[in-house]
Order: C-alpha cells, then sequence, then structure tokens
C-alpha cells in the first residue's frame, strides 16, 4: 500500500504537517486536476509536486529554466534517496538515450529537463512510452509574453499536453500578475484547473528605499550591521568583484559570483557562503534560484531591476527562516537616468529591424524568395561596420530573429573576449623590453580600459585593431602570446557566428508577421520599468502594501517595518531630548563627523538627522573647517 502525502512529507523532508497551500495543491494533483500554484519565494514549491509524485507510480517530467537550478534540485532528491535524473544541455545524443531508458526502466521518480530539450524528436518518442505520472512546470511565468522572463523555448512545454493527455500537469510561479496567470493557464491548455494562490505577503521582511548620492556608503552600513548573511545584487559581472573588493577593504567578510568564473570556483564559493564561512556574496541576478538558504539577513539591490517582479523574486531571498529581515534598493537620480537608457534605447524598433533584416540577407547575396536552411559564418562586428548599424539594437534584433525563427544563431555569440593582467607592472614592464613587438598592443589594451589589473575586463579587438592599425588577427595573436607567457589571462572568443536562415527571404513581409508582438514586448518592458520607478519614488503608501497590490493582492494593513511606515511618525519633543542628549554626550568627547554620530546613535537615521539640525539651528553645536560637528 502506498504511503500517504504526510507520511512522504515526514519521511523525506522531516516535517509533520505542511506549510500553507501545498496540502491543498497535493490533493488536487491526487485527484488528477491541473493546477496553477502561485505561491511566494520561500513558499516550499517543489514539495507541492515532489510528494504526489513519489505518491503515485511511475515518473514526474519537471521542466525548469535553469541548469544549477535544475541541478540543485536533482542533487537534494537524490541525498534523500530518491532516484531523479537532469537532462540538461551539452550532454551527446549517446548519453541522452542512455538516460532515457533509465527513465523508462530503472524505476526513476524525476526526469528534470530544460525546455530545449523538448524541441528534440528522441526526446519526445522516448517520453510517450513513460509511465508518466505528472508534468510539472516550474518558474511557469517564463511561458508567458507578459511574464518578466519570458523564454520561447517555454512554449514548447505545451507539447507535453499532447504527448502525454492523460498525466495531469501543474504550473507553479513565484512571481505571476493576473494576466501572466491567464496565459499560462492558456498556453498549456489545461482542463478546468485547480488555482492554488497563496500571499505573496512577507511579514518579516522590512522593504526600504534609501536615496544615496554615496551608495557604497550606505551598502558598507548596511552589510557592518547584520550578523548573518547577505545578498548583494549588482547587474554586471564587473561590479561583482568591484563591490565585492569594496567591502572586504571595509572590514566585511565578502565574495562575489557571476557566471563568468569556473565550475569550481563557483562551488567553492557558494559552499563558503552557504556555510556562513563568507558573510556577503555580491552576485548578478540570475543567482539564488534554487538555492536554500533560509538565514539570510539582507538582500541589497546595488542597481534598479527591470521589474517589479524581478526586485521581489529577488529580494524574497531573505528571511526564509522567518526571521527579521530587510530587502533594501540603495540608488539616486542618476540610476534612475540610467536605467532607462541601459533598458529602453537598446529595444529595436520595426523599422530597425527590418533594415537589420534586409541588410543581412544583402551581406550574403540572398535573392528575394530564397536563403531557407542556408547556413553561413557571420563576423558581427564587421556586418556592422559595413552598414554602420549600432552593434546593441542590432545584437538584440538579432536575438528577436532568432526567438521568432526567422534565422537561428549558435549559443557562443553572447560571449565576450576578456582580459586581465595577472603580473605585476614591474613585470609588465621588464617584458615589454624583451617583447617589442607586443608593446603597441598591450599599451593600447591597457590605455583603453581602466581597472584592467584588477579585474577581468570585456574588450572589443576590433576596437584595438583600429586604435593599433593592426589586424584583428594580430592583435588576437600579441593577446594569446601575453596569456600564454603568464602576463594577462585571456578568453578569446572571436566575433563569427553561425547563422542559419529558416524561412526563405521575404523582406519586409517576413518582419510583419511578428512586429505587433514584438511592440507589444516592447511596451511591456518599458511598463515594467515605470512600475519600478513608480514604486522607487512612492514614499507614502507602505512598501508591502504596493507590492501585494501590483499582484493583485489587497493589503488592509501598512506593514509598520519598511522605511515608509517607520518615517511617518513625527518625532516627538521627547524624543527629540533624548537623541540630542546622546548626540551630546558624543561631541564632549571631541569633533564627530556626520556619519559617525549616526552609527554611533541607536536611533533612526532621519531622528538623528533632525536633532543634528535642531542642535544646529539653537546654537548649541556647530559645523568645523572639516565638516565635523562640535560643541560651540
Amino acid at each position: 500500500m502506498s504511503k500517504s502525502p504526510k507520511e512522504i512529507l515526514q519521511q523525506y523532508w522531516g516535517f509533520s504537517e505542511f506549510r500553507g497551500s501545498q496540502e491543498k495543491v497535493i490533493s488536487a494533483i491526487l485527484q488528477e486536476q491541473d493546477v496553477l500554484a502561485l505561491l511566494p519565494t520561500g513558499g516550499g514549491k517543489s514539495v507541492c509536486f515532489q510528494v504526489p509524485a513519489i505518491v503515485k507510480e511511475g515518473i514526474c517530467i519537471v521542466v525548469s529554466p535553469l541548469i544549477a537550478l535544475i541541478q540543485n534540485q536533482v542533487d537534494n532528491l537524490k541525498e534523500k534517496g530518491i532516484k531523479a535524473i537532469a537532462l540538461t544541455g551539452g550532454i551527446p545524443i549517446d548519453e541522452v538515450i542512455n538516460l532515457l531508458d533509465n527513465c523508462m526502466f530503472g524505476g526513476y521518480k524525476f526526469l528534470y529537463l530544460s525546455p530545449e530539450r523538448l524541441q528534440q524528436d528522441i526526446v519526445q518518442e522516448r517520453i510517450q512510452k513513460m509511465k508518466v505520472n505528472l508534468i510539472a512546470i516550474d518558474e511557469a511565468h517564463c511561458i508567458s509574453h507578459w511574464g518578466h522572463d519570458f523564454r520561447p523555448a517555454y512554449l514548447e512545454c505545451s507539447k507535453l499536453r499532447g504527448l502525454l493527455p492523460e498525466a495531469p500537469m501543474i504550473a507553479l510561479t513565484a512571481t505571476a500578475t493576473k494576466q501572466v496567470a491567464t496565459d499560462i493557464i492558456d498556453n498549456l491548455k489545461f482542463i478546468d484547473p485547480v488555482i492554488v494562490k497563496d500571499s505573496f505577503s512577507r511579514k518579516n521582511i522590512a522593504f526600504k528605499i534609501y536615496q544615496e548620492e554615496d551608495k557604497r556608503y550606505r551598502l558598507k552600513q548596511l552589510c557592518s550591521q547584520i550578523d548573518k548573511s547577505a545578498i548583494v545584487y549588482v547587474r554586471t559581472r564587473r561590479l561583482t568583484q568591484e563591490v565585492s573588493q569594496f567591502l572586504n577593504a571595509k572590514g566585511n567578510s565578502a565574495t562575489f559570483f557571476h557566471g563568468g568564473i569556473s565550475k569550481q570556483e563557483k562551488e567553492k564559493r557558494l559552499n563558503q557562503w552557504l556555510k556562513n564561512e563568507t558573510k556577503i556574496i555580491v552576485a548578478t541576478n540570475a543567482f539564488g534560484m534554487g538555492i536554500d538558504k533560509p538565514d539570510v539577513q539582507l538582500v541589497a539591490h546595488f542597481q534598479i531591476p527591470d521589474s517589479i517582479e524581478n526586485y521581489f523574486q529577488e529580494a524574497g531571498r531573505a528571511g526564509r527562516d522567518r526571521n527579521a529581515a530587510e530587502a533594501v534598493l540603495i540608488t539616486n537620480k542618476t540610476d534612475e537616468e540610467l536605467v532607462k537608457k541601459q533598458f529602453l534605447s537598446i529595444l529595436p524598433d520595426t523599422a530597425f529591424l527590418k533594415l537589420v533584416y534586409n541588410k543581412l540577407n544583402n551581406y550574403f547575396q540572398i535573392a528575394y524568395g530564397e536563403g531557407k536552411d542556408e547556413k553561413f559564418q557571420l563576423n558581427f562586428n564587421a556586418f556592422c561596420s559595413t552598414y554602420s548599424l549600432n552593434s546593441m539594437l542590432t545584437y538584440n534584433t538579432l536575438q528577436i530573429l532568432d526567438q521568432n525563427s526567422v534565422v537561428a544563431l549558435n549559443e557562443s555569440f553572447s560571449k565576450k573576449s576578456t582580459v586581465q593582467f595577472i603580473a605585476s607592472k614591474e613585470s609588465v614592464f621588464d617584458y615589454f623590453e624583451k617583447h617589442p613587438d607586443c608593446v603597441t598592443i598591450a599599451q593600447t589594451v591597457l590605455r583603453t580600459y581602466g581597472g584592467i589589473f584588477d579585474f577581468e575586463t570585456k574588450i572589443n579587438i576590433r576596437l584595438i585593431s583600429r586604435k593599433t592599425k593592426a589586424s584583428e588577427t594580430k592583435v588576437a595573436k600579441v593577446l594569446g602570446q601575453l596569456h600564454k607567457d603568464e602576463i594577462i589571462t585571456y578568453t578569446a572568443q572571436h566575433s563569427d557566428l553561425d547563422i542559419t536562415f529558416l524561412v526563405p527571404r521575404e523582406d519586409d513581409i517576413t518582419i510583419n508577421v511578428f512586429a505587433s508582438k514584438v511592440k507589444e514586448r516592447h511596451r511591456l518592458k518599458a511598463d515594467n520599468l515605470d512600475a519600478m520607478l513608480s514604486y522607487i519614488n512612492n514614499d507614502k503608501l507602505c512598501r508591502s502594501r504596493q507590492l501585494l497590490g501590483y499582484f493583485g493582492e489587497a493589503a488592509d494593513t501598512n506593514c509598520g517595518i519598511c522605511d515608509v511606515c517607520t518615517n511617518k511618525g513625527k518625532l516627538d519633543e521627547t524624543g527629540l531630548t533624548s537623541i540630542s542628549e546622546q548626540l551630546l554626550l558624543h561631541l564632549k568627547k571631541g569633533p564627530v563627523a556626520s556619519r559617525t554620530l549616526i552609527e554611533l546613535v541607536p536611533y533612526m537615521e532621519h531622528d538623528v538627522l533632525v536633532a543634528i539640525q535642531t542642535l544646529l539651528e539653537d546654537g548649541i553645536i556647530r559645523i568645523n573647517s572639516i565638516n565635523q560637528y562640535e560643541i560651540e
């Protein structure tokens, strides 16, 4: 006789009771119903499909967007003694077939797939022959054109309904607006689904916005105040290194994490952070999915995210142990202008899409009505130079053409050449004396890119070629020699890419098919950013209520702990006197800078600044020549 869901929960997870709506979701699945589960970050989504899949006979197919997320869940299941297989990219076809055979005959309970794998005929054929008890679509917002992380490959998930019509399906996400939820149900062809939505409210997290010109000072202050662990989110690899270096220099224990470091180094840094050997991890935004660390006390966004969905999902990695935690965003007006430029100015309009597509066909001399299934090598830099095209806009155009099956690009296109000088400056000058043929190119790289001794830096080979009047081949050869002689580390990526034309050339007609969809996607990105900026600048309504309202959830009461709630109360006379007395106690020992005073006095910064201003106006204290406060 099979065990009950609670017995499975106790046996493998060690819990005697389910949390939130987990039991309701599991019950619906066991009754063969389709389910849309909208559960907050940290709400135990994986238990919702793992438990019923173990209860039922057969195997569960799980589609998940990130390799790291897939591997993490598979490793966790294996540690529990549950048989699971991960079928991600990069596995040779022979091994794929062996793994699929294991799923059919080896008593496995879970097969994890990336959505791209569903496009392979061999995968579809073998899945049809399996005894599938459940289909789980994790991070299901990726299937929606309205979702913040739309991935065209996720549309393949709907094929599973046709391949396995008898299997119930569950879609899970932590960030879905009403429009996204409807889109998920429609795309997956759900039949009379059970929709389960737990409150997204995280009552233990204080959401705060800090408007700061000196963002690093504020970050250092926040990181110094915590005794557990923290995540700092930035948008670029280079900034992960710079901010991590800054925090370490200020006495904090920090490391950085991004997609460019080796797998071995990733595991080492992640484990150090998970074991609290390192307190702070500075990471790019993909970090954190599938990582279960309950004691994160602070999540700090050092740059503005492109949507509330992304922000809320990342901020929700704080306080999973249900203890008090903070999710802060440190920003300023310069950041706001920068984020608009970064996210919106690089979106190609219909006219530019048509221009690039037309030039692409001309570049390869493809005649009208021809070109289907033809494959070429494209030197991206040369192409942009030939037609005087903006490289970023052109890059995004090629991505859109790829997403809409006009062309197919190889995956290496997104990689860049990187350089970091690892020898000392003295060693570099000695090397130059012995290798004069390298000097011009090496010095041009040094003059063009600041911080190249400290950080792995993306470089433009074509730019260096133009500045030195040397061929790109020559530049690459010199960099390769410097790498071999251990003067630099150099990751080479030439600018050629494989491009396959998937449809015959029809110029504007080809683009018109999906032009309105692209325009709608761009409008959505603009709306998402507007919503994010509105949230940042709304200092009148409780932060939690703003966030919940965005996801269609009404909150009747304020959280009482965000920056808006804690700044609402006007400082009374008793409080002002108490703060002033403590300030004067410190100033009697000698002059003190305002930042130091704020750190010394255990009150809200806003209230301390009001007390300082009052003492100044009353002539009790003054500012000296080096901007310190002292008693008159």
